[in-house]
């Protein structure tokens, strides 16, 4: 194996910025600033979901981003603040790299993901995120 996902997420993350859960808790609900979840519906299911962000499997990142994808997804094109977040801040991390590497400029993700922002007693909702 060439790169294991340690070496991709170190460089990933030196090419990044990463911002606590208090720091993106703060951005939330702000004009311009949009949370993408990047757990899948089962991770949403059982840990719970942060309020306003909106919900992009990792899986599907890429081709909501792409305007010339049929799975285009509008939001990505309006030249907002994109703050990711998935579990543990790996998965975010690979993603923000993605998306800086396709053009988005505000680009930010969760450093330690869902856990981080629970162990740091931010609010948690059951309730459907958008997609």
């Amino acid at each position: 194996m060439k790169k294991g996902f340690k070496q991709l997420v170190a460089e990933a993350n030196a090419e990044i910025t990463a911002i606590s859960p208090d720091e993106a808790n703060q951005r939330r609900g702000r004009e311009g600033v949009v949370l993408v979840d990047l757990r899948d519906p089962r991770e949403l299911e059982i840990e719970g979901r942060i309020d306003g962000a909106r919900s992009c499997p990792r899986g599907m990142l890429e081709f909501w981003i792409d305007p010339e994808s049929p799975y285009h997804k509008d939001y990505f094109s309006t030249g907002r603040e994109f703050v990711f977040f998935c579990a543990g801040g790996l998965r975010s991390a690979l993603a923000a790299k993605t998306a800086q590497d396709m053009g988005l400029e505000k680009v930010t993700h969760i450093e330690g993901g869902m856990a981080a922002w629970k162990k740091a007693e931010l609010p948690v909702s059951s309730d459907k995120q958008p997609g």
